[in-house]
């Protein structure tokens, strides 16, 4: 079996520059790029990479695939990728004639942040998270919006820098995110059939779960675990439930897990001790805990409605 090749980091955004015949940025902590400027070279798209720092990007003629945790995307008409540092992610070129590139990429070190309220919300921004599952595919008018604060931004980036460029600038990039978010969901409304195909794997696995013996085995489902055996990230996974349902992943299995239970409680003569075992818990205690913050009554409440 042949071994992924070991992925190449990029440290700075300087070195990003030099990787890719750029000048110099005007900013080492940040730096927008003309897409259609970058002099890309097979050999090196075809690797694993890494980078220290956030690139936000549309790039359309790309002729390749850039590989994202379980799946891959073809670079097409408006479609947008998250990446933070440390994510790792690789290009997987195609053999067909070079068409012409256009978009553009927003590179941002996390020392640029430093002191910035956007320091720490940045990573309360989720597609940073499940973005390696799913990209942004935009409508005409969204990348229009986007690509004006961007340039807005690479104009900041170029003159004098002075006492205000770092909150004019940080407030653009905070613009580019909400925006960005406001476009996700949008995505999730829009892509009704791919989601609600979502939600109904759920509903099978999770139904797999409760009536084959697992849980004896395996414990309570966790929502890391589902998410893994659906191929998205738990973030992603919740925030296409909660615009669907209106209710978390972990929402959804505690639904599940009180409705095995109501069942067994009302059609079987397991004691309440057993139930929970079947149910995977290690404590009947923990049962009876969610069963009556669900229920607003005891299991043994419960039952004595059927008896």
């Amino acid at each position: 079996m042949s071994q992924s090749p070991q992925p190449f980091r990029v440290k700075t955004i300087s070195e990003f520059h030099r990787l890719k015949g750029l000048p110099p940025p005007e900013n080492p902590l940040i730096s927008v790029i003309d897409y259609g400027a970058i002099a890309c070279k097979e050999e090196v798209n075809a690797q694993n990479w890494v980078f220290d720092f956030y690139q936000i990007s549309v790039k359309r003629g790309i002729n390749a695939k850039l590989k994202y945790g379980q799946q891959a995307y073809d670079f097409d008409e408006g479609v947008m990728f998250f990446i933070s540092p440390n994510q790792i992610f690789g290009i997987e070129p195609n053999r067909l004639p070079v068409p012409k590139r256009s978009g553009w990429m927003l590179l941002i070190h996390p020392d640029f942040l430093w002191n910035s309220s956007l320091a720490k919300n940045i990573k309360n921004y989720d597609y940073f998270g499940y973005s390696v599952n799913e990209a942004l595919f935009l409508s005409e008018k969204e990348e229009g919006i986007l690509q004006a604060i961007v340039q807005n931004i690479q104009q900041e980036c170029q003159t004098n820098t002075d006492k205000f460029s770092q909150n004019i600038i940080v407030s653009h990039i905070e613009t580019l995110l909400n925006y960005s978010e406001r476009f996700y969901q949008r995505q999730f409304f829009t892509r009704k059939k791919s989601n609600h195909q979502i939600l109904e794997r759920l509903e099978n696995l999770l139904n797999n779960r409760l009536n084959d013996n697992y849980l004896i085995n395996h414990g309570l489902p966790n929502v890391q675990s589902i998410a893994d055996e659906l191929n998205m990230s738990p973030n992603y996974l919740s925030a296409v439930l909660k615009t669907l349902t209106g209710q978390s992943t972990q929402q959804h299995i505690h639904e599940k897990i009180i409705e095995k239970a109501k069942e067994m409680l009302s059609t079987t003569h397991l004691s309440v001790n057993e139930i929970a075992f079947q149910l995977g818990f290690e404590h009947s205690q923990s049962f009876n805990k969610l069963f009556k913050n669900k229920t607003e009554m005891s299991p043994l409440e419960f039952r004595a409605k059927f008896n």
